[in-house]
């Protein structure tokens, strides 16, 4: 159930359906759009989400999708119903080619037959569609390619064209006869030929000539200065024209007849397609438009839930788009221990755009749309969604603004179920705050009672305290900079937000004594509370940065972990590669010493021991043994020479300078390209300044240099866009004492790294406790020289001026 009847209206659907609409192709699309309803049955909505999901994939992924010729002919088939009636050419021709994209769009969501459907649900619904090739065939029998009745579509058709043909030839030929003879008399011109008026063949006569042809006139010119003549001698092949062309009237009439009574028995069927199409053109629609706000189809449980992560409101994002501004996504989680969500926050700040959020979305899913939210969103199902915003005043019912609240007021609690979603704006305003906000309170604990949930906007205190004490009801803040005095439009949801009341009163520039009068009308505790709640707030985002900076740390720290254990498994293959080198190399000096031994061996018992032959054995045997010895200390020097000291470059023949080279002046460290070379000299073109210069003055820069230089360069431009962003004074006014303390320490960091000479610390004066903490951080910092305060037409105490070696 949606209630009131113009819940369109007041969340702005209507506008989502003309969008809708507009990407439609015809009128089947449009009618369907504009029966679009909100449907209570899951697994129909279910069916509508994937069906619009596996088009808005075959707009992105496919080409070949056919697109062409949606024409409406449903009025003209329910037409020729009735006997004796008979289709139009035009519509004959619309048919034709929209059958034809029927047929091609079913081949192409069935071509898939043999194997799983790659889009299962577009699948579904064309599969029992019936395509009859053999009206198609009988259309193109009767027309040709341009919608023009063929000559051949019946006999005798075929014999009235071709006596037109002929009769038109001979009146043809007579009027040029005639005509030719007019202008040798000088009664016509010579430049004129036959016109056509009223589909008769003339000749256009000067009036003062034209008594010399015999003849009818039907027409002259608009100025007078000419009259068309058809001459005596062709008067009866024009009539027989007339007739001929009255038959084929007739024969074509008869020729639509007899078709439109062999298609008349396939119209239920026919009708059928065509509704088919507009299902087509419908869901194509919505896919273009989801495309358009960058929705999706989400992950919906039929249960009563709503865990929505960044969450759009897509009118809000189209008006923002062409803005060039950004979104603020919302983030609401409603459970069945918090199903009723409380929120409230200063004016202008977002509380009903975020309840409108909440509704349209909701709606629209429902509707069968997809929704603008991140892939990790829960969405649930609901029978019934009410909303109660804006002014419903009626002079003509006799209707104040609260009277037309509580009478909504009325009907949900008669028919709220734990199945209903209530969207609540201003909750108990419109009447005396004390009795409104009692009024509140009390349906707000009816609506928990009946396991209700809903969105509900406020500014009163007892609602916020009620959501605090009781399960079920949760509170939730629209987040406002107080330092900017703009609103954040993000939701934090777990804590109640302040109205912000003092604050804008004063930046719009409202009598402080005004506002204090009002402050002690209130009491101190009411103030007090607020800006508990004010200070909750900025602490909530002060944690939140700091987690998210963590985050951010967590995340490099991942990076960093992974690429050493890269490194470390390029390590350890390295080792085992080396060993198993230094094995193979030990195994093959042992083999080769093994072979001299024996070789020596076998020497000195064929010199049956003779002692010089035996002294050489050995010499040579110590020989190779010192020989091994020395390679291996040699190639472990050599190896350890490597890892210890830098590689050195082999000396190279120096060449000479040619096109393309990167050089620079000798002494210099400006890097140019040689860009020409004549005889002795070059032209070097240095960043945008070309310049002559003798090739003995320039030297060659190897790539390595030029690496070097580019990113010492790049590192100077940061530097520099850094120190040009960079502003000198700082504003903590407001801020917690190691939150302040944290934002000075980046800032003077900041400034020393970028050679600022003087920064401005505005802290206020307030009890003093700030600039302390300031200032004891400041003499303790090296690059620091000086620290005092401004000078007092400059703000005095409440600020630190800063002045660095």
């Amino acid at each position: 159930m949606i209630y009131p009847d113009n819940f369109e209206q007041k969340i702005e659907f209507f506008k989502i359906r003309q969008l809708v609409s507009d990407h439609c192709l015809s009128s089947l699309g449009r009618d369907k759009t504009a029966e679009m309803q909100f449907s209570q049955t899951f697994e129909e909505v279910d069916v509508w989400l994937s069906q619009v999901d596996e088009f808005a994939h075959i707009l992105q992924e496919e080409d070949n999708f056919p697109s062409d010729h949606f024409y409406d002919v449903r009025p003209m088939l329910k037409h020729i119903r009735v006997e004796g009636s008979w289709i139009g050419l035009t519509v004959l021709f619309e048919l034709r080619r929209s059958l034809q994209t029927i047929h091609n769009i079913i081949a192409f969501l069935l071509r898939d037959d043999e194997k799983e459907p790659k889009y299962p649900h577009l699948f579904d619904l064309a599969e029992n569609v019936i395509i009859y090739p053999e009206i198609t065939k009988r259309i193109d029998a009767i027309l040709d390619s341009f919608g023009q009745i063929k000559d051949n579509a019946s006999p005798r058709l075929s014999e009235i064209r071709r006596e037109l043909t002929s009769t038109f030839n001979g009146i043809s030929k007579s009027l040029n006869a005639i005509l030719r003879k007019a202008q040798a008399e000088g009664f016509v011109e010579k430049d004129v030929s036959p016109s056509m008026r009223d589909g008769r063949l003339v000749i256009p006569v000067n009036p003062s000539f034209k008594r010399k042809i015999k003849g009818i006139v039907h027409d002259e010119s608009t100025s007078g200065k000419t009259v068309y003549i058809e001459p005596s001698e062709v008067v009866e092949a024009n009539n027989r024209i007339r007739e001929l062309e009255n038959e084929e009237r007739r024969e074509i009439t008869k020729i639509l007849i007899d078709f439109t009574t062999y298609i008349r028995p396939f119209l239920p069927s026919l009708l059928e397609s065509y509704n088919f199409l507009a299902e087509i053109d419908f869901i194509r629609a919505k896919a273009k438009f989801a495309l358009q706000i960058n929705a999706i189809r989400p992950s919906i449980e039929n249960k009563q839930q709503i865990d929505w992560v960044q969450a759009v409101h897509p009118l809000l994002f189209l008006s923002l788009k062409k803005q060039n501004r950004k979104i603020v996504p919302l983030d609401i989680t409603l459970e069945n221990e918090n199903r009723i969500l409380i929120i409230s926050g200063p004016n202008a700040g977002g509380k009903s755009v975020c309840l409108k959020t909440v509704g349209l979305l909701q709606y629209m899913m429902q509707c069968g749309l997809l929704i603008p939210l991140r892939e990790n969103s829960r969405v649930g199902f609901f029978n019934d969604i009410f909303i109660d915003i804006g002014d419903e005043q009626s002079i003509e019912n006799d209707l104040s603004t609260y009277s037309s609240h509580l009478l909504n007021m009325k009907f949900f609690v008669k028919n709220c179920t734990e199945h209903s979603l209530l969207l609540i704006d201003e909750f108990g305003s419109g009447t005396e705050p004390q009795i409104g906000a009692a009024i509140a309170e009390a349906l707000l604990d009816k609506f928990n009672q009946r396991k209700s949930f809903g969105v509900i906007t406020t500014h009163y205190q007892n609602l916020k305290h009620f959501a605090n004490e009781n399960a079920g009801v949760t509170n939730g803040a629209m987040l406002y900079d107080r330092h900017e005095m703009q609103p954040l439009f993000r939701l934090s949801i777990g804590n109640p937000g302040s109205s912000f009341a003092v604050e804008i009163a004063r930046k719009i520039g409202l009598p402080e004594d005004v506002i204090t009068q009002a402050s002690e009308t209130v009491g101190s505790d009411y103030i007090n509370m607020d800006k508990y709640l004010q200070d909750i707030s900025r602490d909530k985002r002060y944690w939140e940065q700091k987690r998210e900076e963590v985050r951010r740390e967590r995340k490099r720290l991942e990076e960093l972990t992974s690429k050493y254990e890269i490194n470390i498994d390029d390590i350890q293959k390295q080792k085992k590669e080396i060993i198993t080198q230094a094995r193979q190399q030990a195994e093959k000096l042992i083999s080769e010493s093994n072979a001299r031994i024996e070789n020596t061996i076998r020497e000195i018992k064929e010199n049956q021991a003779d002692k010089e032959k035996t002294r050489l054995a050995r010499q040579s045997l110590n020989e190779f043994r010192n020989k091994e010895i020395n390679t291996s200390d040699i190639s472990k020097k050599k190896q350890k020479s490597k890892e210890n000291k830098p590689k050195e470059k082999s000396p190279t023949p120096q060449t000479p300078l040619q096109l393309g080279d990167n050089v620079r002046l000798k002494g210099q460290t400006s890097i140019g390209e040689i860009i020409e070379i004549s005889d002795k000299k070059a032209v070097v073109a240095f960043g945008m300044i070309k310049s002559t210069v003798g090739l003995e003055k320039l030297e060659r820069v190897s790539n390595n240099q030029l690496k070097k230089e580019t990113r010492i360069s790049n590192i100077r431009d940061i530097i520099h866009e850094k120190k040009l962003d960079f502003k000198q004074d700082i504003d903590l006014r407001g801020m917690r004492g190691d939150e302040a303390l944290q934002a000075v320490m980046y800032f003077v960091d900041d400034a020393i790294q970028l050679g600022i000479a003087r920064v401005r610390i505005l802290h206020g004066t307030g009890t003093g406790a700030l600039r302390q903490i300031i200032r004891d951080y400041l003499r303790t910092v090296s690059g620091v020289s000086h620290y005092a305060d401004e000078h007092v037409q400059f703000g005095g105490s409440g600020i630190t001026v800063v002045d660095f070696e």
